[in-house]
């Protein structure tokens, strides 16, 4: 036997290596080419979204805005214009979910440090209270990048609105309370054509992975 292995060893490794990469060929061509959704308001729990835009099944984009950001500029649509983000909700005086939230973010930050092509944008659920310093002082503790992240403030009625409207992610809060919002652990990935293309459990490390993921995949297929 060893013999035989040895008067034909050439022969045998061409076939091995033809034969793995003839199987690597076929494994690549046969693997399900990898797709995010579009996700429009019909697609998405009633209970997240405003019940004026519920019925739209195609088409759907992040609305316009406005806000004012933790160095105190004005942060609009034109900042994220042709970006790939990630979108969230929190509020600087949360114990529960939000710590976590912001460490997960940070992450997400840490990843796409150099890429030009990735941003993310946190808006305040409570901006009677997170005001331009206090936001300032919360980005210089949790580590903000300020090209790449903001934390945005504003009219509560426009974050009520960007929430349900644009980005489908916040159910309703108290009832007597108007504009009220329940906060939410989603994080919103947008592609660079203001669609929503997936919702994540911010406070679930392997949720922040497939987003970070998703986020490198929507980059490498971008084709601007």
């Amino acid at each position: 036997m060893l013999h035989l292995i040895k008067k034909y060893r050439i022969f045998i490794g061409t076939f091995l290596v033809f034969s793995i990469i003839t199987i690597s060929l076929f494994y690549n061509v046969l693997k399900p080419a990898k797709k995010l959704p579009i996700y429009n308001p019909a697609d998405v729990n009633p209970e997240l979204v405003d019940s004026t835009v519920q019925y739209i099944a195609r088409e759907h984009t992040i609305g316009d805005f406005s806000f004012v950001n933790q160095n105190g500029k004005t942060i609009t649509q034109k900042e994220y214009e042709g970006k790939i983000y990630v979108a969230d909700f929190f509020f600087t005086t949360c114990g529960s979910i939000c710590p976590i939230m912001t460490t997960n973010m940070v992450d997400v930050q840490k990843a796409f440090i150099n890429n030009p092509k990735v941003m993310i944008l946190s808006h305040t659920v409570t901006p009677e209270i997170d005001s331009v310093p206090v936001l300032k002082k919360y980005a210089l503790e949790k580590g903000v990048v300020d090209s790449k992240w903001n934390l945005v403030t504003g009219d509560k009625k426009d974050i009520y609105s960007m929430a349900r409207k644009s980005y489908l992610a916040v159910k309703l809060g108290k009832p007597s309370e108007l504009y009220d919002m329940v906060h939410t652990e989603n994080f919103v990935l947008v592609d660079a054509e203001k669609r929503v293309r997936g919702f994540y459990d911010g406070t679930k490390k392997e949720e922040v992975q497939r987003l970070i993921e998703d986020i490198q995949w929507l980059s490498d297929n971008d084709k601007k």
